[in-house]
């Protein structure tokens, strides 16, 4: 019979392990090549979240208690008018060739309907039952108040013995008809920037790339995904490899350092969790999953807060990437307006009608 790990519990969930009985967190990378089994929220500027957890469990044998309220209307950081004049912008740093590709980004929040009654597990259990993802995961870290939800399409880097993976998606639309060059361009000047990343600490020779600009079906819409793929040298441990690798390169943009600079000077409010780095990490075995945490909600006081992007190239057209900024949350968003019931209800979720995604 399955327990239940009580909301005020720390507990992660990663892929089909759930985890619990914290034993540490901490903030240093150099933690991750010590021993352990450590779920890991890197965010996109600021200090790592490493917990170490002694118990990982099949994901059916342990239950997540709590409800989750819904949320109300959410709010953009930038409009749509803001958000096209930053689009612009960049599109003038590309054509002085400064950048080639920048990702602009902007962040939703809205007021979570009743904070005192509503779990991050219990919003990450209706995104499992209406939004599945090959990347999905949760981090509850109540003490330090990390709340984190996620159903990212995306894998940052996967880690089996030496061998290192990244699967760099650029490119979305709503069907794989209406992808245009543009995607396919992008997609590649992201490949070349994670080839180059790997060669700071893979093997030489050993990076290649086993697929290119493949499409990939999501839920409501679709993505060109690659994978690139090294050989880790022995003498580089996980705080080298995030040195070389991170923030990722397909919410970056390339040259990395430029269009960071690009980011920091356009977006208005900081990424936080967003675009960062998510899942988990076993010191013992060798082994590694992390998702670049998009479409990913974490909690921050009494609100609820999710971001989306696109990636921008002297050949966008900025009501198109806003367009496809809605595209890429309008799913996920409607998720978090959903109710979910206490563990003993019905496990029937409810559709919220408050508030229209921007």
């Amino acid at each position: 019979m399955s327990r239940l790990a009580p909301v005020n519990e720390p507990v992660a969930v990663m892929g089909d392990q759930v985890a619990t009985d914290l034993m540490e967190v901490t903030d240093d990378l150099a933690r991750l090549s010590q021993g352990g089994r450590w779920a890991v929220a890197i965010p996109y500027a600021g200090p790592p979240v490493l917990a170490r957890f002694s118990s990982w469990a099949p994901a059916g044998d342990v239950g997540l208690a709590g409800a989750w309220s819904g949320v109300s209307a959410w709010e953009s950081s930038m409009n749509k008018v803001q958000y096209c004049a930053a689009i612009e912008a960049v599109r003038g740093h590309i054509e002085r060739g400064t950048v080639y590709q920048t990702n602009i980004c902007r962040i939703l929040t809205a007021s979570i309907n009743d904070p005192g009654r509503s779990d991050i597990a219990g919003l990450f259990a209706l995104l499992q039952f209406a939004h599945s993802a090959p990347y999905a995961g949760m981090l509850r870290l109540p003490r330090e108040s990390i709340h984190i939800a996620c159903a990212s399409p995306e894998l940052f880097l996967s880690r089996d013995g030496n061998q290192l993976d990244s699967g760099p998606i650029k490119g979305t639309a709503a069907t794989s008809a209406a992808l245009l060059d543009k995607d396919y361009a992008e997609n590649v000047m992201i490949v070349d920037l994670v080839r180059n990343d790997f060669a700071h600490v893979c093997l030489p020779g050993s990076v290649s790339v086993p697929e290119l600009t493949a499409v990939r079906s999501h839920p409501g819409l679709v993505h060109l995904e690659s994978r690139v793929r090294g050989v880790l040298h022995p003498d580089h441990d996980w705080a080298e490899v995030f040195a070389a690798t991170f923030p990722p390169g397909s919410i970056t943009g390339a040259p990395r350092f430029t269009a960071e600079q690009i980011i920091d000077r356009y977006e208005t409010v900081p990424r936080q969790f967003y675009c960062g780095a998510f899942g988990w990490i076993d010191a013992d075995t060798q082994q590694a999953r992390l998702a670049v945490s998009i479409r990913t909600f974490w909690r921050q006081g009494e609100r609820l807060c999710f971001g989306t992007g696109a990636g921008i190239t002297w050949s966008s057209d900025a009501a198109t990437e806003w367009d496809e900024t809605v595209l890429k949350a309008s799913r996920l968003t409607a998720v978090a307006q959903m109710h979910w019931p206490d563990p003993q209800q019905s496990r029937s979720p409810v559709i919220a009608t408050q508030g229209a995604t921007p």
